[in-house]
């Protein structure tokens, strides 16, 4: 019988703590999604125009993606100090903000608030790396779920953020106070739990059960939070019901942590032999004497196969490569040829950054972001404007359905880019190919202008956007290997604020403005009397109708194709990888 305090003991020191302490991290880390709603405050209180207001979305992005600082220091810092490292960046980026715009200090220039965002933004970049590292080594063989997961929390931290600021029921600048004091208070809850863990390298009989109670978990959360909109939107709710559905958000989101304490407290611990003895020995020994024979067969594999192998079906595919490699292996065997050995890594080996750089499908998947991701994180920044310019009053309902949707893409999109590589042995870019071509069908919607466009827009694009960042990690570490994993993810990440860079502070801001001046001019010309009180008033001009984005849409959808035809030269140039590395476990599966 295991006494209290040694079980007090084993749960605080359980994985599983760690990885729901991560996902409460996580629910309020991605606070770069709050934009939409942040962006029209400081706009009116600022009285910046567009291209201004975009200019402060590039510095948001550039924050929220430059996460060299932090992988470099999770190497050679504690966990806890690289959380408070983002508290800090967090409570003074977006502390500064908030005093700018409430009028507590005097008016600063523009490049100060883009500083202070970009600060304050890029502290959850270490709130995700210390997440993600410590969760991804304590679940070493269930690298795709966690990851999965807690992306999409961090896609849900807008929407969760959004409903609190609602029970609160401040002013309108309350909600930068929160961004500000949010995260920070909950990281510094849990910086001293969340951290590798030692000892857990097998995947446990329990996993599976407690994967699918968070994914259970997952999917209640999301329909809980589409009710809530649906709730706020039709304006059938008081600040009381208001409040009581905030309640019931955060009693979902603490419901994972009944994983730990039912594997802690109402279960019996595993033997330390179970825990400690894994079949490494053989494995070792065997992959120590085949390891340098394997990779240079697997080497001549690519040079020795015919072009029409890749054309052809999945199962025959795995069947010549399989008997191709054979063949090799005699030949080496028998002496009858020589396998020469390869300059650099190969496609599915340990890439670093440089060398993954030389390779064209890193260049390819990179670009294929830009475009993509870029168009997705666009719409997601000026969404706060798309829904002003179409007549909606309250754009936070808007900005907490496109967090959702992000949600759900994330997670759903690595459970099905995972079934896909599985099942299939396809490569996992016709994941991401599928959602760029859902990501470009939404945008042209909106940009001919179809009935219920914004809610079409949004949910489409959210659940594409999402994909992207749960597909793209996991055919990184696929095609260019782990050791150097952060270094290549974190130079991924800056696909998305490069994309933005030019389509929301060029091409956007360029035409919503172009817009707004023509439309303030017309109005000019009639009598002031004539002219709403709203045009009247504003000293910056507003854009008003589809013509706002519309045309800005439509372009981003022709370059959604075009990342889309990206991604399947890459699937087309991998299809071999994919095949090695997956047809054995569908052979062993059947």
């Amino acid at each position: 019988m295991v006494r209290l305090p040694e079980r007090l003991k084993s749960f605080v020191n359980n994985r599983w703590l760690v990885f729901v302490c991560s996902m409460w991290i996580q629910s309020c880390a991605g606070i770069g999604y709050l934009f939409g709603s942040i962006s029209p405050v400081i706009k009116a209180h600022m009285g910046y125009n567009q291209r201004q207001v975009s200019l402060l979305g590039v510095a948001k992005d550039l924050g929220d993606s430059i996460g060299f600082v932090p992988g470099t220091f999770v190497e050679i810092l504690p966990v806890w100090s690289i959380n408070l490292i983002g508290v800090l960046q967090n409570f003074v980026g977006y502390g500064l903000v908030w005093l700018i715009v409430t009028n507590r200090l005097p008016s600063l220039p523009l490049w100060v608030l883009c500083i202070a965002i970009f600060v304050g933004t890029n502290g959850e970049t270490y709130f995700n790396t210390a997440a993600l590292v410590s969760c991804v080594q304590n679940f070493p063989k269930s690298r795709g779920p966690v990851v999965g997961i807690l992306k999409g929390f961090a896609g849900l931290s807008g929407a969760i953020l959004t409903q609190i600021y609602i029970m609160i029921s401040a002013n309108e600048t309350s909600l930068i106070f929160l961004v500000a004091v949010g995260p920070s208070i909950v990281v510094m809850a849990f910086m001293f739990i969340v951290r590798p863990i030692g000892g857990h390298r097998q995947v446990r009989p329990s996993d599976n059960t407690s994967f699918l109670f968070t994914y259970t978990v997952c999917l209640i959360l999301a329909a809980y939070m589409l009710a809530v909109l649906l709730l706020e939107d039709l304006e059938v709710a008081n600040q009381n019901v208001l409040t009581v559905l905030a309640v019931g958000l955060i009693i979902i989101i603490l419901l994972p942590v009944t994983i730990p304490v039912v594997l802690v407290f109402f279960t019996e611990p595993p033997p330390p032999v179970e825990e400690t003895l894994l079949a490494e020995t053989n494995k070792g020994e065997a992959s120590k004497s085949e390891d340098y024979q394997e990779e240079v067969i697997l080497s001549e594999v690519e040079d020795e196969k015919p072009p029409e192998v890749d054309s052809l079906p999945a199962s025959e595919r795995q069947k010549r490569i399989a008997h191709l490699q054979a063949k090799l292996f005699q030949a080496a065997a028998e002496g009858a040829v020589r396998v020469k050995r390869r300059k650099g890594p190969r496609r599915g080996e340990d890439f670093t950054l440089p060398q993954a750089l030389m390779k064209a499908d890193f260049l390819l998947l990179f670009f294929s972001l830009v475009l993509a991701s870029g168009s997705g994180l666009t719409v997601i920044d000026n969404l706060g404007q798309i829904c002003q310019s179409l007549g909606y009053a309250d754009t936070s309902i808007y900005v907490s359905m496109i967090s959702i949707w992000n949600f759900l893409g994330r997670v759903g999109g690595g459970y099905f880019s995972e079934a896909i590589v599985r099942k299939f042995a396809y490569p996992r870019p016709v994941a991401m190919a599928v959602a760029q071509v859902v990501m470009a069908f939404a945008l042209l919607y909106y940009a001919i202008g179809w009935p219920g466009e914004i809610y079409v827009t949004t949910v489409l694009v959210g659940l594409s956007y999402g994909a992207h960042w749960a597909i793209v990690p996991a055919a990184a570490s696929e095609l260019f290997g782990l050791k150097s994993f952060g270094a290549l993810y974190n130079f991924l990440t800056l696909a998305s604020p490069a994309g933005s860079l030019i389509f929301s502070g060029v091409i956007a801001s360029g035409i919503y403005d172009y817009y707004a001046e023509k439309q303030a001019g017309l109005l000019w010309k009639y009598n002031g009397n004539m002219l709403p009180v709203s045009f009247r008033d504003q000293e910056t001009p507003t854009c008003l109708g589809s013509i706002c984005y519309s045309i800005t849409c439509g372009i981003m959808a022709g370059l959604c194709i075009i990342a889309m035809v990206m991604s399947l030269i890459v699937v087309h140039r991998t299809k071999s990888v994919y095949a090695q590395l997956y047809g054995n476990l569908n052979r062993s599966n059947r």
